[in-house]
């Protein structure tokens, strides 16, 4: 009964806290996203303490990634990813190596020992995905390819992202890292054979027989998009790239565009969750050990990487003003960066300052970046009704 009575009381807190200050933000005409994530920091266990199991938390905020991948895939036909993929494959590989040298110098200068440079080096290869497609509107998704070059590099950049948390799993356990790349080198073909024949086997027999019952699409929507992610996990995928693929198997369908907005208002009450935890979960007290090379390493972040962007599209035959967007949208650290360095934490790979350094500057992108793109670019959450679209 305490357990039910502690997440009732930290969904409260949680919630309630989120509505007061996002009021306050929208009228200072701030980021609703800065609030939450500040609000985490303020209640959470290394400030007032209101919140203590932030562990909890964060695995319930992680659904809400998995639905926004998935929403996101049934936006998308295979088709049109495919021929984007293509092209961002090398915008995507040159990014990343000049970033993780960017991010490896960093940690040189300011002194750590070269693995722990090379890890943080590494967390700078990649952007959020939950700041680039949360902050992008379904509209731009539908009528510009912005959106689906945006996708094609936030998932290459999740695959690159994989094999470093293989080669870190692998270093915890020695004995069977071989294993886990053969079964990941399989598993990605796999799962998209699999979820592709079924989807058009048995999914799409079932959306046609039972398509007036709502009840029963959102729940089968529901089970197809959890399952997949379950699935990829356990062939060693990521579960985002498991929803992402269950999407994008029935993207064609109909009535997909039923199912992304009826699981809309399920995504945003996990991903205020997910943005609250990534604010409570971190030591305040360790700020002032890694301030300055996290302030470093976020300016890189936050200026760097949209010129690279930029730079990058623009030879791929991209409009200025496009790219200019596209660099701005991908212009901060990624939520994996938070993983990689848990994870690089628990091996041994890392010191925890070192993580904290990483913890630090994905935050610090975090907050700047998404209060830079909700007041430039068109946004579901704008503060100016001229740049509000859904």
């Amino acid at each position: 009964m305490e357990l039910d009575q502690s997440i009732l009381f930290s969904v409260f807190l949680i919630f309630t806290g989120a509505a007061v200050l996002a009021t306050a933000a929208l009228y200072a005409r701030q980021s609703v996203i800065v609030a939450y994530i500040l609000l985490g920091m303020a209640i959470g266990p290394s400030a007032l303490g209101l919140v203590g199991d932030v562990s909890l938390l964060q695995e319930l905020s992680h659904v809400g990634i998995v639905f926004l991948l998935f929403l996101l895939g049934l936006n998308l036909h295979p088709q049109d990813l495919w021929n984007m993929f293509r092209k961002a494959t090398v915008v995507t590989l040159v990014s990343s190596l000049l970033f993780a040298v960017l991010g490896t110098a960093t940690g040189l200068l300011f002194g750590y020992p070269v693995t722990e440079s090379v890890v943080i080096g590494a967390t700078l290869m990649f952007s959020s995905t939950i700041i680039g497609l949360k902050l992008l509107p379904s509209t731009v998704l539908h009528h510009q390819h912005t959106g689906e070059i945006i996708i094609s590099v936030l998932l290459l950049q999740d695959l690159v992202a994989i094999v470093i948390l293989l080669a870190l799993h692998s270093v915890a356990n020695a004995g069977s890292g071989w294993q886990h790349v053969t079964i990941m080198s399989l598993a990605l073909p796999g799962i998209l054979l699999f979820a592709f024949a079924f989807a058009r086997f048995v999914l799409t027999r079932l959306l046609a027989r039972f398509d007036t019952i709502k009840e029963y699409i959102f729940l089968l929507a529901i089970g197809w998009c959890l399952g997949m992610a379950e699935l990829a996990e356990a062939l060693g995928l990521s579960p985002e790239i498991g929803a992402f693929i269950a999407g994008i198997s029935v993207a064609t369908e109909p009535i997909s565009r039923y199912i992304a907005e009826s699981l809309k208002p399920l995504r945003d009450f996990f991903l205020v969750v997910f943005f609250f935890s990534l604010g409570a979960a971190f030591d305040l007290s360790a700020m002032q050990q890694v301030a300055l090379p996290a302030l470093l390493l976020a300016g890189i972040a936050l200026l760097v990487k949209p010129v690279v962007f930029k730079r990058l599209w623009i030879m791929e035959g991209e409009p200025p003003q496009t790219a200019a967007e596209i660099g701005a949208r991908l212009g901060q650290i990624s939520e994996f960066s938070l993983l990689i360095a848990i994870l690089a934490t628990q091996s041994g790979v890392i010191g925890m300052q070192a993580s904290y350094l990483i913890q630090l500057a994905t935050l610090i992108t975090f907050i700047v970046s998404s209060y830079f793109i909700v007041l430039r670019y068109p946004t579901p959450i704008a503060v100016s009704d001229r740049l509000r679209r859904d």
